[in-house]
């Protein structure tokens, strides 16, 4: 290898370990013993709150890990800084039976390892029961890891859910204010397009508290289509919903609607996210019944027909 390729390599690596040195000088100074050494074949496993380096092919993934999406190049470069240096911050899982173990946090350095060839992985081995590996899992996460805006609403959801946590309480345990749990909630109740633009980064949190000032599922969708075409910024998306409350008039006070059943409302939706903007269907008990899709505009029926093809 040339010098500068060399010398290139390692500043890639260095890059890739930077995220996690801040962890490892803390784990050093409160006494842990450090794990070095690759492809160790070390199989003292079994202590619990402990390191030790543990087969890859004896963990697997915590099927409720909060994060889903995992940015490739980065693997890719944090794999190359592994082959080089190991790893440096241990991951953390618990033990679930003879030689398994299940991983809480580091999924993306479990993925690296893979990708690097290594065989086995330095890691905290900890022992807790399902719902205190769910709660450390989530919590874990959200402290340690890049999540995006919804995974984080998504882990805020399941701790309510599944931990039986209030809003307080996980804003105490992550030591944020409440309003700010709130909002992140708020955002699981946005339409599926506008969550994985969300997700994707193609908008901003910012953008997505300020749609979701609007009531109607159309009207989200159509300031979610201008801001994605136009480029809006956070503040022109607030000034627009802002426009578009003052404009509407008081509705009329509707009878309640027949509840829809639940095939047919997943249907509903289904078409409302095909179309990006309010569908409603009606269905009879003898089985006839219609299909109302609301356009925002002429240049969003135009939309809509597009999709149809029409």
């Amino acid at each position: 290898m040339s010098q500068v390729n060399k010398k290139q390599g390692l500043g890639k690596g260095i890059r890739a370990l930077l995220d996690t040195i801040d962890e490892e000088i803390k784990t050093t100074k409160e006494g842990v013993p450090a794990v070095s050494g690759q492809n160790s074949n070390n199989n003292n496993n079994t202590n619990t709150n402990n390191i030790a380096r543990i087969p890859l092919d004896q963990i697997a993934v915590n099927p409720k890990q909060p994060r889903h999406d995992f940015d490739a190049q980065a693997l890719s470069e944090l794999a190359e800084s592994i082959k080089l240096h190991d790893i440096i911050q241990p991951i953390t899982v618990i033990k679930i039976g003879q030689n398994k173990f299940q991983l809480i946090s580091g999924e993306r350095r479990l993925r690296a390892s893979k990708m690097a060839g290594l065989v086995d992985i330095p890691a905290y081995v900890r022992s807790a029961d399902s719902q205190g590996v769910l709660e450390m899992a989530l919590l874990e996460n959200l402290q340690r890891e890049n999540l995006n805006a919804i995974e984080i609403a998504l882990s805020y959801r399941q701790l309510m859910d599944e931990c039986g946590l209030t809003q307080e309480q996980v804003a105490e345990r992550m030591k944020k204010e409440r309003s700010t749990v709130a909002n992140y909630l708020r955002l699981l109740k946005l339409p599926p397009d506008i969550q994985k633009a969300v997700r994707d980064n193609q908008i901003t949190m910012g953008h997505a508290r300020a749609i979701i000032g609007l009531e109607q599922v159309e009207q989200q969708l159509y300031v979610f289509r201008e801001t994605m075409q136009r480029g809006l910024s956070v503040r022109q998306v607030e000034q627009m919903v802002k426009d578009m409350v003052s404009e509407r008039a008081p509705a009329a006070p509707k009878a309640p609607a027949a509840k829809l059943p639940h095939a047919y409302k997943r249907i509903e939706d289904n078409m409302a996210s095909h179309f990006s903007t309010r569908v409603k269907l009606d269905r009879k008990k003898n089985g006839k019944g219609t299909v109302v899709i609301e356009f925002y505009n002429d240049e969003d029926l135009e939309r809509i027909m597009d999709k149809m093809k029409l």
